[in-house]
């Protein structure tokens, strides 16, 4: 499988690569969102997740942050959806073996 990556400057000018987790168009807002990660953990051993809004027909242009606690709330929520398909899928391979 092919890792879907992407590298930006950081604030100190070191080039950070991204994964992209996934994407997603959200038909109310009419926007296009990016989901991704550096892999780096937060004090909680969290692997800490980013999202912004791009546009896939331009691979130049610049991510924009998401501005509504509304569009939080969607990315939020298939980011649950997600971790607990994973958290699903982890246990009944357990449960296989």
């Amino acid at each position: 499988m092919k890792k879907n990556t992407f590298s930006m400057i950081d604030e100190n000018g070191n080039e950070v690569v991204y994964d992209v987790l996934f994407t997603f168009e959200n038909e109310e807002t009419n926007k296009n969102y990016i989901v991704y990660t550096d892999n780096h953990k937060d004090e909680t051993g969290n692997i800490e997740v980013y999202a912004s809004i791009y546009d896939p027909e331009d691979p130049k242009s610049k991510l924009e942050a998401i501005k509504t606690e509304k569009e939080w709330k969607v990315i939020e929520t298939i980011l649950d959806t997600l971790q607990e398909e994973v958290r699903k899928k982890a246990t009944e391979e357990n449960n296989e073996q």
